[in-house]
């Protein structure tokens, strides 16, 4: 890995990395806002970990476009989320906050929108797996080939 930007509107994050970091890390952090605009350069790969379901679905768009215009032309673009089904489970705090999970195949519709090649594995525990949906506690999608 030549390098390493991780990203986030919130600043208390930002600043956490920069006191956890080692000094031989080649990782910085940015204060960005996903949803308000793309990165300043392009990169190789986006992940978005823990931050879709996070987003309200008005501005999912917006938040994705972004993503994609923060990517080189073969960039990847991952993203990955607890499924709607895990929900049930999830604590009331987590809830709130969880505004936009998905199914699998919602997952996967909506990646589709905007890449030509899309595919979504499931995650229970520390498993990753192309298993049933429905039982998966983790959703994770990777898509390539940017749609114009």
């Amino acid at each position: 890995m030549e390098s390493l930007t991780v990203c986030d509107f919130d600043k208390l994050f930002i600043e956490d990395l920069e006191l956890r970091k080692e000094k031989t890390w080649k990782i910085q952090g940015l204060l960005h806002d996903m949803v308000k605009g793309s990165l300043p350069k392009k990169y190789d790969a986006v992940y978005s970990l823990d931050v879709l379901e996070h987003i309200k679905k008005a501005n999912e768009k917006k938040f994705i476009t972004n993503c994609l215009k923060s990517l080189k032309k073969n960039g990847v673009f991952i993203c990955g989320m607890p499924s709607i089904e895990s929900q049930k489970y999830a604590s009331k705090e987590s809830k709130e906050g969880h505004v936009n999970c998905k199914t699998g195949p919602e997952l996967k519709k909506t990646m589709d929108k905007y890449f030509e090649n899309t595919f979504v594995f499931s995650m229970n525990d520390e498993v990753v797996h192309t298993g049933f949906y429905k039982m998966a506690h983790y959703l994770i999608s990777v898509s390539t080939g940017k749609k114009k």
